[in-house]
């Protein structure tokens, strides 16, 4: 009798780091050297925000995601706060808002150029204002627009309605006391219908972020947890801490852990950023990217995790739909009691909805079960009628999917990343002019790269051509 050992099946056993190389890294940033412990960075499919150092007061860059390499010693600056930004956060439903708090004890909302910065941004679009202590955690709705929550060093977790025409907000909707000392974690579930947080008191508490009651509390002497995270539907939380005698932890509430692989760097990392799920690039088998802040070396490192494959094509099963650029409620509807769920994207090329503006109308409450988008459900029906068709040979379907694909990529290419290359205004600044030149250049090594993908995939054509013949002529 042989023993076999017992390996577990998992389409992510082989994925690894990749680290960007230096020329597609952002060099020169001067990154805070803040000794608060956050992430200090926030990354969406448009921009990357990182804490700076900035004398007089707080600052933040907003970096446009292809604008690699050395950053310029006088880019402009996102500065407003009297005190050191301690936290940053993009707006899932709107690329181009960003709340930030500061030790000055408030939270700014900064509304983004889509243009490029030009001059430092000084003025913010609202002003929270209630805190009687610094803030050091902003966290968005997950599902519901216009709806910010914020903890501060006052003990409090602020729950802010922005759906109001005022440009300075001094009361929120909800203010949520029952914590003993500095909530130092804030983590949603998926629909927003609970919040858990990670205090200094060491304990893990679930609470109802309406209500403001506890629902459960955990503690645990061998486990000083430190960030907190819920992990999606599984009803889980996963921490991470210390140990008593300050060994570093991660513990798994009711459910095990998976080792899959780990991403290893000589370098130290002041903190992370991650992009969402839409950001990533799929035709590469892309899962998961973070940005590393290298305080070292002025330095921030685009690590992507890959999932390795041979195909070229679209892998579904490794993409599940995720969380798109559309709130599924308005501030109002969650406010009054309602719960959903995130509206859900494919991230097949083409499929998904491609504004990143808000979508999100006022309706009434009788409304709020019709369709996320009329477009989707058309294009739905579409491919439907698409699926009930198929070629008669392998060679006829290959040749029509590449062809559909084809297309979405020549349609994609009318924007680079995210900018419309049609509606660009002329530039009128030196500025302007040299950033410019360095979309062009962006541009132009996507479509080497396009033309080269078209080679292989015409030589692929030639091969089973050439195949299909040699088996026609041998029967």
């Amino acid at each position: 009798m042989s023993w076999h050992p017992q390996y577990r099946s998992s389409k992510f056993r082989h994925v690894f780091g990749k680290p960007a190389s230096k020329e597609n890294c952002y060099d020169a940033v001067p990154i805070t050297r803040s000794v608060h412990d956050n992430h200090f960075c926030a990354v969406n499919p448009q921009f990357i925000a990182v804490v700076t150092e900035c004398a007089g007061g707080g600052a933040f860059l907003v970096i446009p995601l292809h604008q690699t390499g050395k950053l310029d010693p006088h880019y402009p600056k996102v500065c407003g706060h009297r005190g050191n930004v301690l936290d940053i956060k993009w707006n899932p439903f709107d690329d181009f808002e960003i709340a930030s708090c500061s030790e000055d004890a408030t939270i700014k909302i900064w509304d983004i150029p889509k243009q490029l910065l030009t001059k430092n941004l000084t003025g913010c679009r609202k002003e929270l204002v209630g805190h009687a202590r610094r803030v050091g955690l902003v966290e968005w709705h997950p599902t519901a627009a216009n709806i910010l929550f914020s903890s501060g060093y006052d003990y409090k977790v602020m729950v802010w309605n922005l759906d109001t025409k005022e440009s300075v907000i001094t009361s929120p909707v909800r203010t949520i006391d029952c914590h003993q000392d500095v909530i130092l974690s804030m983590s949603f579930n998926t629909s927003g219908s609970l919040l858990a947080t990670a205090c200094k008191d060491r304990r893990i508490r679930i609470l109802d972020p309406r209500a403001g009651t506890v629902l459960q509390e955990a503690s645990y002497k061998g486990h000083r947890a430190n960030k907190v995270l819920f992990l999606g539907n599984l009803k889980k939380l996963l921490s991470t801490g210390t140990s008593r005698w300050n060994n570093r932890q991660v513990a798994l509430w009711d459910q095990y852990l998976n080792y899959l692989t780990e991403y290893r760097s000589y370098n130290p990392q002041k903190g992370i950023g991650v992009m969402p799920k839409r950001g990533l690039n799929v035709s590469s088998c892309e899962i998961f990217r973070f940005y590393k802040l290298i305080t070292t070396k002025s330095l921030i490192e685009p690590v992507s995790m890959i999932v390795p494959r041979r195909s070229e094509s679209y892998q579904e099963d490794i993409y599940p739909p995720t969380a798109g650029a559309q709130p599924s409620l308005s501030a109002h509807e969650w406010l009054s009691g309602m719960n959903k769920g995130p509206v859900l994207v494919s991230l097949r090329p083409g499929s998904q909805l491609l504004s990143h503006q808000p979508l999100f109308p006022e309706r009434p409450l009788s409304n709020s079960t019709a369709p996320a988008s009329p477009w989707l459900s058309s294009q739905t029906g579409q491919l439907a009628a698409e699926d009930a068709w198929r070629p008669r040979s392998l060679l006829e379907e290959k040749a029509t999917r590449r062809a559909a694909e084809q297309r979405l990529e020549e349609k994609k290419t009318w924007f680079s990343n995210g900018f419309d290359i049609f509606e660009c205004p002329p530039p009128k600044t030196e500025n302007e002019l040299l950033q410019m030149f360095y979309r062009q250049q962006e541009e132009i090594r996507r479509l080497r790269e396009l033309l080269a993908q078209r080679e292989v995939q015409a030589k692929q054509l030639e091969l089973e051509i050439k195949n299909l013949r040699v088996g026609s002529e041998g029967f």
